[in-house]
């Protein structure tokens, strides 16, 4: 088991070839609505099935709800709920046993771990494991809409295709474009060439990554926790967790390097009653806490790893030098597929943050 948070805490399990993947919630409030069909719909945008360019690993993902509810409702025990791994090979992964994937976790996870690790399909390391954080990402969605608090995550790039994406556009709409579309991203225009450079990757026997934008707007000013607990700490550490998430930025990110203080700084006004700021580039919070503004964070997602080129490495055996050539079912841009996990994930820590800081009962 594997966890994270403080009051809305998130366990996952399972591997990826094993019976079953799933998640565990402590912290629910009693009485918290579950909204199963939105917690399903919420893993099937997950799902490759339906998508020309993902992998054919055929999932139904059926949601199980094992404990924690009853007539629709959270008891305030654990929650627990599961979906099971029925479309298995394990064959595939034997073949490479002795020999590591450039770019997965197969060298680091037989040292920690021994010869007889589990790292079929990824074992502890696969994609498949996001399962459990799409399921409490959804769970916390319905409660933080209760309080007017709405997260969005879109594609913001594949490859060098960029989307073009208005910094005004309310969510629901930034949802209804990117839902169009297969790659997940509200320009349409960007989405049929981000489509076809996942194409021509495929057909060279290579992948894409990206960058996956999430969006919170209706945060409360003040939520959040100074230095060791702030929304970017909190947001950042789950977000890591999510396999092949390589760099994350917040509002102006990395652009702030190269502004001056009068260019970074958000000027304070009052529009419609409400005190905001005339940009945005700190993302929603300063200090550690929220501002009022939208939350607005951007992540590297990096190439899948599993490629059909040739590839370099060793057999941990003798240690001498092997070629490898990745066999299996995988897909060739991982970043689509990742939009729902990082808009679940932000979901959930917000939850846990609002939880902790009395803004949710």
């Amino acid at each position: 088991m594997m966890e994270f948070g403080r009051r809305f805490r998130v366990g996952i399990f399972g591997t990826s070839h094993g019976p079953e993947v799933g998640v565990t919630i402590e912290g629910l409030p009693a009485g918290t609505p579950i909204d199963v069909p939105s917690v399903q719909a919420a893993l099937d945008r997950r799902r490759p099935v339906g998508r020309r360019l993902a992998t054919k690993r055929q999932e139904e993902d059926h949601l199980v709800v094992d404990s924690g509810v009853a007539d629709g409702r959270a008891t305030g025990s654990r929650f627990r709920a599961h979906v099971a791994n029925e479309d298995v090979r394990r064959e595939p992964y034997d073949r490479m046993r002795d020999t590591p994937r450039p770019g997965h976790a197969d060298y680091p996870a037989r040292i920690r771990y021994g010869p007889e690790a589990d790292l079929s399909g990824g074992g502890i390391f696969s994609g498949r494991m996001t399962v459990g954080l799409v399921v409490a990402g959804a769970i916390a969605q319905g409660m933080l809409a209760s309080k007017g608090i709405e997260v969005v995550a879109f594609t913001r790039s594949i490859g060098t295709v960029d989307a073009t994406v208005a910094e005004e556009a309310p969510l629901r709409t930034l949802a209804a474009a990117s839902a169009a579309n297969e790659v997940g991203t509200p320009d349409a225009a960007a989405a049929s060439r981000m489509e076809e450079a996942i194409s021509v990757a495929r057909r060279d026997g290579d992948s894409l990554g990206g960058v996956v934008e999430a969006r919170a707007t209706g945060v409360p000013v003040g939520l959040g926790e100074p230095f060791f607990d702030p929304i970017e700490s909190v947001i950042a550490h789950a977000v890591f967790a999510i396999p092949a998430v390589k760099a994350i930025e917040f509002g102006a990110g990395f652009r702030a390097a190269r502004m001056r203080g009068s260019e970074h700084n958000d000027p304070f006004l009052v529009r419609d009653g409400t005190i905001r700021t005339a940009t945005n580039h700190a993302g929603g919070i300063l200090g550690g806490l929220a501002t009022g503004m939208p939350i607005v964070f951007r992540v590297a997602v990096k190439p899948a790893s599993s490629i059909a080129k040739a590839q370099t490495t060793v057999h941990l055996g003798d240690r001498t030098p092997a070629e490898l050539v990745v066999t299996g079912r995988h897909d060739p841009c991982i970043v689509p597929r990742a939009v729902v996990v990082v808009e679940s994930v932000t979901a959930f820590c917000l939850a846990d943050l609002a939880l902790s800081g009395g803004f949710l009962p």
